[in-house]
């Protein structure tokens, strides 16, 4: 008979809810997305909290936004794509190897868009500025092909958070400004692999069963909402030096949604015999040896079946220290330090309504992870700016647990921009960067016990686009 703790273990949800967070269009290490500013992407995130008429300062820092002296509305556009290839191979808890291929580039091409608005306040309120953004500060879009090597592991991942921040800065000083903001914050989450219905039956005893003969596949969609804040500051403690710091908070989410499995005929035929073999085995007296295989008969039986899921996710706190130097009125050299705390990120523990379906947990043990970015922008005239940037992000994945869902690894940014000042109102910023991601190495099992191992090879190729437009 299957090992109960294998079968009762399986979760859809939890082998993808966070891992899918973790890898594909997500061009920052682990699942964040930082593409709120097309003139920060083209700084490689280089005074991020410093940015001098940048309205994303609303959920970038809050304290910036006083120096801000016009009413600034700001749009922009990111497109990133992914290129990711794998090479390796699986096998199943049998010890048979695994059929498929490589699962094609599962990265296409996405934007992410972002929108933010500045506005001074005048008169008995000239000291206060107000604010609102919305962004996607987490989220990525991945498929793989529904029969490479490892559609045990993954197929599609789809998740979306929207953050809606509204800040209010106060410029206690000519020289100094501190803000905060409140995040009311969006996720959604679609994510989907294929279940080994021959492996279940096979192991089950079931005459006739092959594993890698009768897949099925298993989806879980699901949303959440949850609130968060930001402060900062921006001090200017000399005319060509600028110190911005900021710090957002966690986010609780916690994930409901609906899990499906789509079980081939064969495996859906055979539950009423493990229905009624339980039925059986709990009419005999309890010195029954059958009484061992209750959990698994239960499960073969009542499990796999549409049900509500839900899983509690806490996105981290990111805290950003920026530097800006103006070397003269028309050169300025930046410096970022963000520090990520993904320590928050422990566990996912999933729940389901069917109590057929045992809880789950996923272990992640994630680290903390540090950007460090350099920067620098030239006003070549009063038309035109140009800026470059480059910068080293660390991953917070480990070797032990890392997953095809999350190839994570540290990243090389390379990135160029300009801005062109069409008026003294209206501009517009261009900016492309190139990632360099080191290749992951994976040996993840799934809940069925098959191993899949080998390598990814990667990169991401980011372009953004952006207006801008003051009165």
């Amino acid at each position: 008979m299957y090992n109960a703790s294998r079968i009762t273990k399986f979760s859809a949800l939890a082998i993808g809810i966070v891992g899918a967070l973790a890898f594909g269009q997500a061009s920052a290490s682990g699942f964040q997305l930082r593409e709120n500013s097309v003139k920060n992407l083209g700084r490689s995130q280089a005074g991020t909290a410093v940015a001098n008429g940048d309205a994303a300062v609303v959920s970038n820092n809050p304290g910036a936004m006083g120096f801000i002296d016009q009413n600034t509305i700001q749009a922009d556009v990111t497109i990133i794509d992914l290129t990711a290839d794998f090479n390796g191979s699986a096998h199943n808890a049998i010890g048979m190897p695994v059929n498929g291929g490589d699962g094609g580039d599962p990265g296409d091409a996405t934007p992410v868009p972002a929108i933010a608005a500045v506005f001074p306040m005048h008169g008995a309120l000239e000291k206060l500025t107000l604010g609102a953004s919305i962004s996607a500060p987490f989220g990525l879009k991945t498929e793989y092909d529904s029969d490479w090597v490892g559609r045990y592991n993954a197929v599609t991942s789809d998740v979306k958070t929207v953050d809606l921040t509204l800040s209010a800065a106060v410029k206690v000083h000519p020289r100094f400004s501190v803000g905060a903001g409140f995040i009311y914050e969006k996720a959604d989450v679609t994510l989907s692999e294929m279940v080994d219905y021959g492996l279940i039956l096979a192991s089950a005893g079931i005459p006739g069963a092959i594993p890698g003969t009768a897949d099925g596949l298993a989806k879980v969609s699901g949303d959440s909402h949850g609130f968060g804040w930001v402060a900062g500051f921006e001090w200017r403690p000399i005319d060509r030096l600028a110190i911005g710091y900021s710090h957002r908070s966690e986010i609780d989410q916690d994930i409901k949604g609906d899990a499906t499995f789509n079980a081939p005929a064969t495996f859906a035929g055979t539950q009423p015999l493990f229905q009624q073999m339980a039925a059986q085995c709990m009419m005999a007296p309890p010195t029954n040896p059958c009484y061992a295989q209750l959990p698994t008969l239960l499960a073969l039986g009542n499990g796999f079946v549409p049900t509500n899921a839900s899983a509690a996710l806490t996105t981290p706190s990111i805290d950003t220290l920026s530097l800006r130097y103006d070397f003269s009125d028309s050169f300025r050299l930046m410096g970022d330090v963000q520090r990520t705390d993904w320590h928050s990120l422990r566990s996912v523990d999933i729940h389901f309504d069917n109590p057929y379906q045992a809880p789950s947990s996923e272990a992640f043990d994630w680290k903390d992870s540090t950007l460090v970015s350099l920067g620098a922008e030239w006003d070549l005239n009063p038309a035109w700016t140009l800026r470059g940037g480059v910068a080293r992000d660390q991953t917070p994945t480990h070797d032990d647990t890392r997953t095809p869902r999350l190839p994570d690894n540290t990243r090389t940014l390379l990135s160029i921009g300009a801005t062109w000042h069409v008026t003294d109102a209206f501009s517009v910023d261009a900016a492309y960067q190139h990632i360099s991601i080191e290749s992951p190495s994976i040996d993840a099992f799934t809940s069925l016990g098959t191993e899949l191992t080998g390598d990814f090879d990667g990169h991401a190729d980011l372009l953004g686009i952006a207006a801008q437009y003051r009165f």
